[in-house]
């Protein structure tokens, strides 16, 4: 049986479209894209920055590094969590100096962002 969707909230050309927009933000808040690190967490979070980052390039013809960070041994809600196996943590780039764009799918207790921040530190 194959997966039922519930609600579409965006098609793909919605989706392309509203990052393009949050790659001009970012590029307006940032002043260029000369000191920006994208960072994906783990799993869905890479797609995505891995997509902006795409845009960034794009937009400003300045390849922006985009890594990867595995959250999963530095959440506080480890042990109600099922267990999932550990992905590497890729840092293109030595991040001092840097601005760093932490990417994911999902907000909403701020959980995976704290932790990331934690890994990333």
């Amino acid at each position: 049986m194959g997966d039922q969707v519930k609600a579409r909230v965006m098609d793909a050309e919605a989706i392309d479209r509203a990052l393009v927009r949050i790659a001009h933000e970012i590029l307006e808040r940032n002043k260029g894209a000369e000191e920006l690190v994208l960072i994906g967490i783990r799993t869905r979070g890479l797609p995505l920055a891995q997509r902006l980052g795409d845009h960034l390039t794009r937009i400003e013809a300045y390849p922006v590094p985009v890594g990867a960070v595995d959250i999963t041994l530095y959440r506080d809600d480890l042990k109600q969590r099922r267990s999932r196996p550990v992905h590497p943590t890729d840092i293109p780039c030595r991040l001092d100096g840097k601005h760093v764009v932490l990417v994911d799918d999902v907000l909403y207790t701020g959980r995976s962002i704290r932790a990331a921040m934690d890994a990333l530190v």
